[in-house]
């Protein structure tokens, strides 16, 4: 056990940390041999001093390829973390040394950070043009992974549900409803009161499955016995909702300060729908911390969320 501590502490280096993320990848040693430009009796041989530095099999030889064991997987993981983290450390030196301000990598989910985290860049921007910002949209099952590994700095949107947080910390930026939304040229967008079951003969816009609105949106309309039909797409892409909102009778659900652009102008259906989701927040990995340039955008992102939430209220009370 102290030689196996012994190697870790002194011997491991990064291209031991890059030779098994690449050979994780590609479980071939011709195509790892390729990649990284050396050949493959020095990939081979690079892999069996890890292996008996370590004095562990981190790999199976298979029929199917270097498939990795348990040991395998558990460095594999610290690895692509480590790895992570060091192209930060690169990316603030490059920003420190060019006079720039840092760099910061934010993943959006796009359904309900669409008003707040523009409008947070704006702030950014005018605060500190020479912080950077990278931004990813995705949905929570593919941003919070990238976030534990280090990829991410922070992600912006709808609240996941706790009991999914695990390693995260959160903050709650602003409360903002849903809503059923459509065009307004949808029949429904000139009556003053809505019936639910006038809602079934409709197509639906829906968040796709396992994605945080999906399962309480499907919870209230069973609850008030509105059957979905067939009659469906399924996009997590605000573009896509208001696009196909213009053009056709279909009912979303979508955050209510969506409703309010000028540009392409939407009805929210007179439908009382309870609480479903959490706020928008903002998550990072609280066993890393937060970087200057993320901490400079969680400040942006208050003063945004609290902008918002303003002109929402002067909205409201007109």
């Amino acid at each position: 056990m102290a030689e196996f501590d012994w190697y870790l502490q002194v011997n491991l280096k990064a291209r031991h940390l890059r030779l098994l993320v690449a050979v994780d990848t590609y479980r071939n040693l011709t195509q790892v041999a390729e990649v990284t430009h050396v050949t493959v009796p020095a990939v081979s041989k690079s892999l069996a001093e890890l292996e008996r530095g370590l004095g562990l099999v981190l790999f199976s030889r298979t029929g199917q390829g270097l498939v990795p064991t348990p040991y395998g997987d558990c460095l594999i993981r610290h690895a692509r973390a480590m790895l992570a983290i060091l192209h930060q450390a690169r990316d603030e030196l490059k920003a420190l040394s060019s006079g720039s301000e840092g760099k910061v990598y934010v993943g959006m989910l796009p359904a309900s950070a669409a008003a707040l985290l523009p409008r947070a860049l704006s702030v950014l921007k005018r605060q500190s043009p020479g912080t950077n910002v990278t931004v990813v949209e995705g949905t929570t099952e593919s941003l919070l992974p990238e976030l534990w590994q280090g990829r991410l700095d922070l992600v912006v949107g709808r609240l996941p549900p706790p009991d999914t947080l695990g390693s995260f910390e959160e903050q709650e930026l602003m409360e903002e409803p849903v809503v059923l939304m459509t065009g307004r040229h949808h029949p429904l967008a000139r009556r003053k009161s809505v019936e639910w079951a006038e809602l079934a003969v409709y197509p639906w816009i829906l968040p796709p499955p396992g994605s945080i609105l999906r399962e309480p949106l499907e919870r209230v309309l069973e609850a008030n016995e509105v059957v979905l039909g067939n009659d469906y797409i399924e996009t997590l892409s605000v573009h896509v909702v208001r696009a196909h909102l213009q053009v056709s009778d279909a009912i979303a659900i979508m955050a209510g300060s969506i409703a309010n652009d000028p540009i392409q102008p939407l009805h929210a259906l007179p439908v009382n729908l309870p609480r479903l989701v959490r706020p928008v927040g903002v998550l990072w990995n609280r066993n890393r911390g937060l970087t200057p340039s993320a901490q400079r955008m969680v400040a942006c992102l208050e003063e945004a969320a609290q902008s918002l939430s303003d002109s929402s209220d002067g909205s409201a009370s007109h």
